[in-house]
């Protein structure tokens, strides 16, 4: 019997990204591959690249230069770049990047098993010409869900699938179910609630490598969630460019408000959260929904951008200072303890002084827990990279460390205002030097804080603890386990 192929999926990027490796990796595996956790240990290394932001795209030209250096070093024979940057450059990045021995798009995933025995041995699969994902689906969203179109983390089961897949690997449940292995034993996972984006940010390219907005059909993120909880996983988060447009494009704009309920009543799934909201289609039902449901963190991952209207005109995005802090007063009243993070891009063109004070005002006033800041750079093919007013890069630089000191010293604040509060934990980690980790409602996996144990004495990975808060170490919480909680209770 000949020796199974290996192969590392080496991820970068966001935690979509992360949903299709492990379709990726589910696909591979139900068709005869070994899967290795290095790159250095597989006969072939994929690399899901990220296309987003400059800073993104270098890492993800790293990673791929790095994986070629394994060919001379190991047994490591082809290094292969899939992903966003892969999607979004196709043969552009495969002429400026020899090193990598095949750049495959979203279209080659259904035949990625295929497409990389090719490359093992010595073919050459062409590189694809990029296009604007978008003009591949109808305008209307409700035409959409029969379209025969390449959407990861969405993916069709194999028509030649084997009846009997290897264990831990996701089963079928429908027309649009992935198979899915995953790719590490974290309690916390991810799952594609759609992709996609209808949103024309000035700013952003996703939406031309993406495409349009399209949902998952409610039983498929059921049934994963299901076989999620199955592998031991206690938190699910649902990702996607933009969850509040979820159920649009089949016929409910609040299916998410019905979806919900039916997520967190699934058995052994202890927390559910909501990623990528958009401040102009938040709803009351929704906050209702995402602050009154057992089991689902009240958590608000919004999308601000900025507050200073004119600038927010110019992002082809709606609101400002005022209307976003009555928004965040309604979610307060509903729920005091709240999580909410936000993300804010500075030295925009044609941002004023008065603008990033503007910004400063309502930085102060929003009380975040977690905030993001980013200097504004040209996205190709995006609409703002032809505005003119653009900064110098020393201004444009000079903005975000300022606005980026402001956000430090808040959610600094915001930290010191939760101690005394008493937090149900998700424990993630537990180690002998560095000691017991987990992570509250309000924190999100890699973007937040965390909380920090006093003791780990009765911790284990998994498991959902009382905590009260008596201290902080930055963003990060340092709590005081009281009790745990048993699952069959709640």
């Amino acid at each position: 019997m000949p020796e199974r192929r290996t192969v590392a999926l080496v991820t970068l990027g966001c935690a979509r990204n992360e949903v299709d490796s492990e379709e990726l990796a589910g696909r591979l595996e139900a068709d005869g591959w070994q899967l290795v956790e290095d790159a250095e240990a597989a006969d072939v290394a994929v690399v899901n690249t990220c296309g987003f932001v400059e800073a993104a795209k270098k890492d993800s030209v790293d990673a791929l230069l790095e994986a070629n250096d394994l060919k001379a070093q190991g047994r490591t024979q082809a290094v292969v770049a899939v992903g966003c940057m892969a999607e979004r450059y196709g043969k552009e990045l495969a002429e400026a990047l020899p090193e990598a021995d095949g750049v495959l798009g979203f279209d080659d995933y259904a035949d990625i098993s295929d497409r990389l025995q090719t490359i093992l041995g010595g073919g050459i699969h062409a590189s694809h010409t990029p296009r604007d994902r978008r003009k591949l689906l109808p305008i209307s969203p409700a035409e959409r869900q029969d379209s025969a179109v390449a959407l990861p983390g969405h993916a069709q089961e194999p028509a030649a699938a084997p009846a009997d897949l290897p264990d831990g690997l996701a089963p079928a449940s429908g027309p649009r179910a992935p198979l899915r292995r995953r790719l590490g034993t974290s309690p916390v996972a991810s799952v594609k609630l759609a992709s996609g984006c209808d949103r024309r940010c000035s700013f952003c390219a996703i939406p031309s490598f993406r495409g349009s907005f399209i949902s998952r059909r409610p039983s498929d993120v059921l049934q994963e969630t299901r076989w999620l909880a199955g592998q031991g996983v206690k938190e699910i988060m649902l990702v996607s460019e933009n969850n509040t447009s979820y159920g649009k494009d089949l016929g409910d704009i609040r299916l998410l408000e019905t979806l919900l309920p039916g997520l967190a009543e699934v058995d052994g799934i202890e927390r559910v959260r909501v990623s990528y909201l958009q401040p102009a289609e938040m709803r009351p039902g929704l906050i209702d929904v995402l602050t009154s449901t057992p089991k689902v963190a009240p958590y608000f991952d919004l999308s601000f951008q900025h507050s200073a209207p004119g600038v927010l005109r110019a992002m082809r995005r709606f609101g400002d200072t005022e209307r976003f802090l009555g928004l965040l007063e309604q979610i307060r009243a509903k729920a005091p303890g709240a999580g909410v993070r936000s993300n804010f891009i500075v030295g925009f063109p044609g941002e004023s002084e008065a603008d990033v004070a503007e910004l400063e005002r309502f930085l102060t006033g929003a009380r975040l827990d977690a905030i993001g800041v980013f200097g504004y750079s040209d996205e190709d093919g995006t609409e703002a990279a032809g505005y003119e007013g653009k900064l110098p890069e020393e201004e444009v630089a000079e903005r975000l460390a300022r606005v980026s000191r402001l956000a430090e010293e808040l959610v600094s604040q915001r930290a010191d205002e939760r101690v005394g509060e008493t937090v149900e934990v998700l424990v993630e980690s537990v180690d002998e030097e560095e000691g017991a980790v987990g992570r509250a409602a309000h924190q999100a996996p890699e973007t937040d804080g965390q909380i920090l144990f006093t003791s780990g004495a009765d911790l284990i990975p998994g498991r959902m603890v009382v905590a009260k808060v008596v201290g902080t170490e930055g963003v990060d919480l340092v709590a005081e386990p009281l009790h745990l909680i048993e699952e069959a209770g709640r």
